[in-house]
């Protein structure tokens, strides 16, 4: 996935560049989320989801606050206030996170959403809608990364580091849901100018 990486770095150049004269605040902690590289935007995903104690799904303004600030997110109170009032549709003083990483993901097309589906149905072995080390075998070959054959990883930890691509880098768990592995690749995707080229890239990344 070399050419990933390369497309990686080139975005958090670009997303910090953009940032200069930026006045959206969406688009501002967006940029701000992708200068960190594809899984900027799910490891911002992963601080909120840690501070849901009660499971709702939902955050109030200060928890939406100290997420923000615990993540290193440069964004003044005013335009934070005016952030979470953008979310806050209904006014009841609480944002739905899962609307709010939805739109916080760069746009993407509905042939892109299809191709990242298939990918992550073809690593999910087990159906289960979680891909772990277990389903890694089989589907991705270990035996060619060079810390395998010097003798330096196992086979288990090759996988890991893998899977630690799209997982947080804040809560590695070893675990990738689809929503984590949709949210890495919206971070990719927004690094392609073209459908075709993102598509190819995944046929050949995933052999689909």
């Amino acid at each position: 996935m070399s050419g990933t990486a390369r497309h990686d770095r080139e975005m958090a150049l670009e997303s910090k560049k953009k940032l200069c004269s930026c006045t959206d605040p969406i688009e501002k902690l967006r940029l701000q989320c992708l200068s960190r590289g594809s899984a900027g935007i799910k490891g911002l995903g992963r601080v909120f989801r840690i501070m849901d104690d009660d499971n709702s799904r939902t955050l109030d303004l200060k928890e939406f606050m100290k997420g923000l600030n615990d993540y290193g997110v440069l964004m003044d109170k005013d335009e934070a206030l005016q952030l979470f009032a953008q979310f806050d549709k209904d006014k009841s003083g609480l944002i739905d996170f899962d609307e709010f990483l939805v739109t916080l993901r760069p746009p993407m097309s509905n042939a892109r959403k299809e191709i990242i589906a298939q990918a992550f149905r073809k690593l999910d072995r087990t159906g289960d809608g979680i891909v772990t080390v277990e389903d890694l075998r089989g589907v991705y070959n270990a035996k060619h990364h060079p810390k395998y054959q010097n003798g330096e990883w196992t086979e288990d930890q090759v996988f890991r580091v893998f899977l630690d691509n799209f997982d947080s880098p804040y809560d590695k768990d070893g675990k990738v849901t689809p929503e984590e592995f949709t949210n890495y690749y919206a971070g990719v995707s927004a690094s392609i100018d073209t459908d075709v080229y993102f598509i190819t890239m995944m046929r050949n990344a995933w052999k689909l």
